[in-house]
Order: structure tokens, then C-alpha cells, then sequence
């Protein structure tokens, strides 16, 4: 074995330096996220029925059975799956652990070698395997997606030498159930969807206002009552309160074994599923189920929406009752999940209500604390108290900074980097998930052309971010990750165009390096991935190809409007007749237009490489004038 790995290497190293880098070649690689370093050569391995898939280490028995799954089902072939020591076998893929870590790769990180005599995929560990699997699968063609067998394709990898590895170990994706319960198969598609773009935690934030999602043993009520609502469609914010005797048939939850299911699903693709119980606030699931444990100790429904602020959803810091809840609560999420963390929340505490009742009010008299943020903190670090005492560490929203932080907490900065910032001074890690940079159920597009949601975030905003603020030790952030909230994604194909492609542009903040992120190249290979998408069956958005519109001062203080795209190489046409623009219509130059006397109206079409892309977006120029650029 020893031997073939200096063979390996040697062959490694000519491989990258004894073919000259070819165009045509390279244009084949189109791998998302972008690796550390790719060398393409000349040739093309030829996948086929004979093709065997070799392991030389029981550890990675796994990964080999799922990759020949996977090439099974499109190719139509039955690849052999062999343990073997013959490692250097012609006509297949070989997958080996390196005897001699190779410290530059860590525990994720692989090598990537293709031949037309054979594919090599060598790591440190079975996390690198499987990532140097979700590359190969992007070398082929994008009909490796297919569910069914593809007939009269040529199954070619181009040749190559790759070097790969990630920046950060926390690579993550949230999915909100709460808002919109999503089933065990539509989560498990979702953790999927996000192996191949080798992201490594899922985030599964199971507990809210609008529905509590988790079986807990010995509190029935929890899934009994906090777990269903009345039934409402339409734009989130506008819906009708809870009527007097409507009952509640909207929602749903997770059984504790189907929990353990989807840990173990999750587990061959080597993600880590982050479970989070939101507390103390966006409470109103549980609190709905025990009224005791609210201030006011109202009986409220659970409700359609975000609850109106005279709605008490926040848990009584003072109440014996809440502890005791919470301590079962916890006790069995840390029993299910394997997780080393578990997420508490800790966001948007509507904190008056606790300075109206006179326990909370004693309670502070008595700690010293003078504030409601320092209620808050007291609340935070006996909650750690708890999670500590279960085996995990604790992980909050970037409120739990204020007032104090618990010691050991970690912080996801979501309002804006500055809440990180302050807790990496104070020496916590921290996961960066600002909203403007990383929540994915924002606008990716102008609103008139989107499904209606809030703020916006579009494919280059998003690429373009980087998680580490020069302020800060660099060791202390984690990593990154992208927030799909689900106020406004009621199914989950909306869930799945809401996330692709701009956590394909979030996959690459988090593995590639930083000097390595180019926003032309990146848009070469994201567009490329589009067919792969397709094939698979995956929604996703075109957004990027849309115009942007907005407003600037002419003369004599008029308006004028400018016409903008995310990306290179589109030509922009336009009307103000009231007539749909194509690519004979005026084109847009640079310079912002002069509104015709008499228009109401600017509509606008993109073309790329002369087809139309993207959707026409018909704008009123009172909308315009809502955008016009401060100066």
C-alpha cells in the first residue's frame, strides 16, 4: 500500500506538471464550489459497464456503495463494488485513505486524479472521499442527475488533477419548518441538495411561533396543540386571526424516530444536523400548549402568522414551571441529536412583558439586574447551565450578546456582522449569517417579477460577502451559513428556488479560497450547474438575469431611469409605449433614459448571446420613482 501511495504521488505531481493546461479542457471543469486547485490534462476517462469501483479501506465501504448507486441509476450500468488492495486496477474509480495524512487537505480535503486508465478520489478521512465524489459527479455529463437510465450517452470525465479542501468547517443551510412544515422526504431532499455543493451542516430550526415540530416524550400538548394552527393561504402578514371554534388543521410534526431517520440520512452525506428550540421568545407553540408558562399565562392559539405584539410569546424567566419544561425539553434533544451543539434562539424578545410581572421584577431585585437585556442574560447563561449539563454547547442568535453572554456560547451573528464581532473580541466563536448577505427568503430579484417576500439578496450580494471582518481573530469565526426563514415559502419547490442558486454562491464563500472567488468565472460554472439542476428536477431561479431598474436625478431635477444587470454579457431592451420589449426594441447604452412625455410605464427584457433569459419586468414609473439612487 505504501507503495502505491509514493506511486500515487508521483504520478500526482507529473499529472500536474507534464500536460500543458488546456482551454478546451478546462471548459469541462465547471465544479461548484470552486476547488483550491485544478490542473486539467489531456483525455477523458471512459465510464462503463466494465467500470469496477475499488476501496482499499472498510471505512469507506459506505461512500463506494452510494456512489455506484448513483451512477447506477442514470448510466443503466451495475459498476462492481470491490474491497481491494489492488488499487491501482485499470478501467476504475478507486477511493483510498491516505496512510500518511497529507496535512494540507485536513479531515475534508482530497485529491481528485482522472486518467483515461482510471479515477482517483485519496483523502485523509471518509469526509474527503465523499466530497471528491460530489466533484467527480460534476465531471460528468449533466445527465448524471437523471433518476432513470440515460441510453446514448458517453459517460466521459475529462482528464484532471485536483487539489481540494475547505476554508471553513461550518458550511451551513437552515431550513424554518415552523412557519411551513415541510415533510421527512422534503427535508431529506433538501439535506441532498445541499451535499452536493459540499455543505456540512443543516440547521433545522423546529420550533416557533407559528408551530412546534419535535415529539417530546411525557408533553403531549407539544405536538397535540403546538403543532397545528388554522388554515390560511396568501401573502404572509395579511391573514385572518384565529377564529373562535375554527379548528386547527395546518401543520404538522416529527416523530422522535423520524428524527433518528433523517440524523442517519444525513450521516452518509456527512452533514450535521443543528437542531434549534427557540427560546425564550417565539414561544407562542409551546406556550399555547402550557399556558402557565408565559407572563401574562393567557391561553393563546397557536396563530398563521407572526402574532401581534399583545400576544405574550415570550417564556416567564421567573416561573419554576419553564425551567422544569425546559430541562425535559432539552434533555431529549440532546439525547437524539448528535450534534455537539444545540441552537436556543434567543432573537426578538419582546422583553416588556416580563417588567410587568412581578416575579420577573423580584427575581431582577434580587440577581442585581437592572435592565431587561440583563434579564435576558440571565435567562441565556442558566439555559447554558442546562445544555452544558446534557454534553453539548450552547449556540444563540447574536441577541445574546446583549446584557451579557453566557461563557461558553457560541453566537450566529444574524443582524449584520457587529453582534460577532463583539462576541469574537470577547473571545467566542461565531457563525456569520448576516441577513443581508446570507438569508435566502429575500428577494433575489426585482419584487415585480418575484413571488412577494421582504428586503433582498441577490446572487452577486451574496457571493461577493466574506465571513471574516479584519477586526477579528480569524480562528474565531467558524464559518458561515444561509437562513431560508419560511414565512414566505409555502411549498417546497418555492423552498428550492428560493435557495438555488444563491447557496451555490454561499457554498463558495465557505470551502474556496478567498483569493480564488472571481464573480465572472463563478457565473461560467454556476450557469453551467443549471443543466445538472434541470435534470434532477431541482427549481431554481433565474433572477440573475434580470434588469435592474431604479431612479437618478436629471436635469432641472427630473427623473430619469437607469438600467443595471448582476451580470456580464446581457443586453438590455426596453419600451415606454405600453409594448413588450425584444431584442428590436431601442437598446439600453449607459446612459440613464429621458422619460417620454406622456409614459407611465418602463418595461424591460434581457438578452443573452441574442435569446431572451430571465422575465420581462413591466415597471410603473411611480415605482421608479420610489428607487431613485441618494446621491
Amino acid at each position: 500500500m505504501k507503495k502505491f501511495l509514493f506511486l500515487a504521488l508521483v504520478f500526482f505531481i507529473g499529472f500536474s506538471n507534464c500536460f500543458a493546461q488546456s482551454h478546451a479542457d478546462d471548459a469541462l471543469v465547471h465544479i461548484v464550489p470552486e476547488p483550491v486547485s485544478v490542473k486539467a490534462a489531456q483525455g477523458y476517462f471512459q465510464l462503463n459497464h466494465t467500470t469496477s469501483i475499488v476501496f482499499g479501506d472498510e471505512q469507506l465501504k459506505g461512500v463506494a456503495g452510494m456512489m455506484s448507486h448513483l451512477l447506477d441509476e442514470p448510466t443503466g450500468y451495475h459498476l462492481r463494488v470491490k474491497k481491494s488492495s489492488d488499487t491501482h486496477e485499470k478501467n476504475s474509480i478507486v477511493l483510498i485513505l491516505n496512510k500518511t495524512p497529507l496535512s494540507e487537505i485536513g479531515d475534508e480535503g482530497y485529491t481528485l486524479s482522472v486518467s483515461p486508465e482510471r479515477i482517483v478520489i485519496a483523502a485523509n478521512k471518509p469526509h474527503g472521499i465523499f466530497y471528491g465524489m460530489q466533484s467527480l459527479l460534476q465531471l460528468l455529463p449533466p445527465d448524471i442527475e437523471s433518476k432513470t437510465a440515460v441510453d446514448e450517452v458517453k459517460w466521459e470525465v475529462p482528464s484532471v488533477h485536483i487539489l481540494d479542501y475547505p476554508r471553513f468547517g461550518w458550511r451551513g443551510l437552515m431550513l424554518d419548518v415552523s412557519r411551513h412544515f415541510f415533510t421527512v422526504k422534503e427535508v431529506e431532499e433538501y439535506i441532498n441538495e445541499m451535499a452536493k455543493y459540499k455543505f456540512n451542516v443543516f440547521h433545522w430550526h423546529l420550533t416557533d411561533d407559528e408551530g412546534w415540530r419535535i415529539q417530546i416524550n411525557g408533553l403531549p400538548k407539544l405536538t397535540d396543540v403546538g403543532a397545528w394552527r388554522v388554515k390560511r393561504t396568501g401573502r404572509w402578514g395579511t391573514f385572518e386571526a384565529p377564529q373562535p371554534g375554527e379548528k386547527a388543521t395546518d401543520g404538522g410534526f416529527y416523530t422522535q424516530q423520524e428524527i433518528k431517520g433523517v440524523i442517519a440520512y444525513a450521516k452518509k452525506r456527512f452533514i450535521t444536523i443543528l437542531p434549534e428550540i427557540d427560546v425564550p421568545a417565539h414561544s407562542l407553540a409551546l406556550i399555547a400548549a402550557y399556558p402557565n408558562l408565559s407572563s401574562t399565562q393567557m391561553p393563546y392559539p397557536v396563530w398563521p402568522q407572526s402574532p401581534p405584539r399583545s400576544v405574550d410569546n415570550v417564556l416567564d424567566v421567573a416561573n419554576d414551571s419553564t425551567w422544569i419544561i425546559l430541562d425535559k425539553i432539552f434533555t431529549q434533544v440532546a439525547e437524539l441529536f448528535p450534534c455537539p451543539y444545540i441552537h436556543v434562539g434567543g432573537d426578538e424578545a419582546n422583553r416588556s412583558f416580563w417588567m410587568k410581572d412581578s416575579a420577573d421584577v423580584r427575581l431582577m431585585r434580587r440577581e442585581g439586574i437592572t435592565t431587561p437585556a440583563g434579564l435576558q442574560s440571565y435567562f441565556e447563561k442558566k439555559l447554558e447551565k442546562i445544555i452544558v449539563s446534557k454534553g453539548k454547547k450552547m449556540i444563540g442568535w447574536d441577541e445574546i450578546v446583549e446584557g451579557g453572554i453566557a461563557p461558553e456560547a457560541t453566537v450566529m451573528s444574524w443582524r449584520g456582522m457587529q453582534g460577532g464581532i463583539e462576541a469574537a473580541r470577547a473571545g467566542h466563536n461565531v457563525i456569520m449569517t448576516p441577513w443581508g448577505d446570507a438569508y435566502l427568503d429575500l428577494y433575489q430579484g426585482d419584487p415585480l417579477a418575484e413571488p412577494p417576500t421582504y428586503g433582498k439578496l441577490l446572487l452577486k450580494t451574496a457571493y461577493t460577502w466574506d465571513p471574516v471582518p479584519d477586526s477579528v481573530d480569524p480562528k474565531l469565526i467558524l464559518g458561515g451559513q444561509g437562513n431560508l426563514w419560511s414565512e414566505s415559502v409555502p411549498n417546497f419547490r418555492h423552498a428550492e428556488y428560493m435557495t438555488w442558486p444563491r447557496a451555490m454562491a454561499l457554498s463558495e464563500v465557505f470551502w474556496s479560497p478567498k483569493d480564488k472567488r472571481n464573480w465572472d468565472d463563478f457565473l461560467t460554472r454556476e450557469q453551467a450547474q443549471f443543466k445538472y439542476l434541470k435534470t434532477a428536477q431541482i427549481k431554481y431561479a433565474h433572477s440573475q438575469y434580470d434588469a435592474i431598474i431604479t431612479g437618478v436625478k436629471g436635469t432641472n431635477d427630473s427623473m430619469e431611469v437607469k438600467l443595471a444587470t448582476q451580470m456580464p454579457g446581457l443586453d438590455i431592451y426596453y419600451r415606454f409605449d405600453e409594448t413588450n420589449p425584444d431584442n428590436f426594441s431601442p437598446k439600453y447604452e449607459g446612459t440613464p433614459l429621458v422619460i417620454p412625455q406622456g409614459a407611465s410605464e418602463i418595461k424591460v427584457r434581457c438578452y443573452l448571446n441574442g435569446k431572451p433569459v430571465g422575465d420581462q419586468i413591466n415597471c410603473p414609473l411611480s415605482e421608479v420613482a420610489k428607487r431613485i439612487e441618494k446621491e
